[in-house]
């Protein structure tokens, strides 16, 4: 065979016996493998039984364990129940220690609060009452001294009102008395001039009374002043408020007046009207010229007051002039009768009461002022006495606070106590709760506990 055939058959055999090679080893490598298998699965069920046996001692040492446990856990949780039943009934002992000793420390300070604030409120009552006394004493004096005189004024004008009465009512008797003095008179005073002047001066001086006015006192009679002139000497100068005069000249014309009435016709009442007339003009011209009025200066009225004393009289000659009387006060002369008079005089009487009145007015007015200085003054020690009580106030609260507080006197000593500390001294029973009692009184407004006296 040549070279490559040769070749070609030694690959042949070559491959063939590669693959022979490789079945026979794969063989030998299945049969080493299956012996192999079997020896692990000898091993394997070698272990299982062992993992077995383990497992069921394990699981009986497991439940060993835990019924042991168990039996722990039951017993611990007695011994901690009896303990706690145990701490329970020391802690309620304890409590109701406390109690006991919170009731009683309770009690010792309601007492000394109580008696602390009777002595404070009694402390506040007794200054108050003397300070209030103090100052209402003055000005219960100034009023009662203010309503006396205002009474006093009261019951003046009521005598002055009576007195009014009965001066008006005066009047109309006086009317019907000089009616009567005329005509017993008339005979008396024909012939007399003197007479005449000093009957008209009597009637003068008891209209003046009538009034109300003293002599001596609101007037004066006969008073002689010596002028360039000569000597003057009207017969009344009436004294009026203010340091003021007033001058009244009696002038009786009784002879034409006679006449009038002795007439049987009426011609010859008529001259003796007249007669009558011109009569009272001339006085009138005369008591003019006398100038009375310049006597005082400018505390005299411009004006003289001429007193006709028989009213009848002065009636006829106004009436039967009725120019007489405005040619009399352009002379600065004022006529006037006894009724009229009166009532001149009664004004006279009530400017000096009106002066009096004033008086006691302006006297009136001073107590006011002195009244209400006093109450001024009372208010604002009144308004003191409040601001005082304010800080009194103040500072209780402050105390109670500190003795309320968490922190304060009281929680302190129940403090104290539980830690076992006695004292020798109990606490006033009751005083921490009237304590609690007043601060809840107290108004929660810090503003509204102050009194406002503005």
């Amino acid at each position: 065979m040549d070279a490559p055939q040769l070749m070609g058959l030694n690959l042949f055999e070559l491959a063939f016996a590669c693959v022979l090679g490789a079945i026979v080893g794969g063989l030998w490598v299945r049969g080493r493998l299956a012996a192999a298998n079997a020896a692990l699965q000898v091993q394997l069920d070698l272990a299982s039984g062992q993992i077995v046996a383990e497992r069921e001692r394990l699981q009986a040492d497991l439940d060993l364990e835990r019924d042991r446990a168990r039996q722990q856990v039951i017993d611990e949780r007695s011994r901690a129940d009896a303990q706690l039943a145990a701490e329970r009934q020391r802690n309620a002992e304890s409590l109701e220690q406390l109690q006991n000793a919170r009731e009683g420390l309770t009690s010792q300070f309601e007492a000394l609060s109580r008696e602390l604030l009777e002595q404070r409120a009694q402390t506040f009552a007794q200054q108050n009452q003397t300070s209030l006394q103090a100052l209402l004493e003055p000005l219960r004096q100034q009023i009662g001294e203010f309503k006396a005189k205002v009474e006093e004024v009261y019951v003046a004008e009521g005598k002055d009102r009576s007195a009014l009465k009965q001066q008006v009512e005066e009047l109309a008797r006086l009317n019907q008395t000089l009616r009567a003095d005329t005509v017993n008179l008339t005979e008396a005073l024909r012939g007399s001039a003197k007479a005449r002047g000093n009957w008209g001066e009597l009637v003068l001086a008891r209209v003046l009374e009538m009034a109300g006015l003293e002599q001596g006192v609101h007037y004066e009679t006969q008073v002689s002043h010596t002028t360039a002139e000569g000597r003057l000497q009207p017969d009344v100068v009436i004294r009026l408020p203010e340091s003021r005069h007033l001058v009244v000249d009696s002038k009786v014309s009784l002879v034409a007046w006679d006449a009038y009435h002795a007439a049987t016709d009426d011609a010859g009442r008529e001259a003796a009207r007249r007669g009558h007339v011109d009569s009272v003009r001339s006085h009138i011209k005369g008591l003019a010229e006398k100038n009375y009025q310049q006597l005082y200066g400018l505390q005299s009225l411009d004006f003289v007051v001429m007193f006709v004393p028989i009213e009848s009289a002065f009636l006829l000659a106004i009436d039967r002039d009725d120019r007489l009387f405005q040619e009399a006060w352009q002379r600065n002369v004022l006529l006037v009768s006894p009724s009229t008079l009166l009532f001149v005089v009664r004004i006279v009487a009530h400017l000096w009461r009106q002066a009096q009145q004033s008086r006691n007015a302006q006297e009136i007015a001073d107590r006011g002022a002195a009244l209400l200085d006093k109450f001024v003054g009372f208010t604002e020690a009144l308004n003191s006495l409040g601001d005082k009580l304010g800080q009194a106030q103040g500072a209780y609260e402050q105390a109670l606070t500190r003795f309320q507080g968490n922190g304060g006197l009281l929680r302190q000593t129940e403090m104290l106590r539980e830690l076992g500390v006695r004292s020798a001294k109990p606490v006033p029973e009751g005083f921490a709760k009237r304590v609690e009692q007043q601060s809840m009184l107290l108004p929660a407004d810090p503003a509204a506990r102050s009194p406002d006296l503005s």
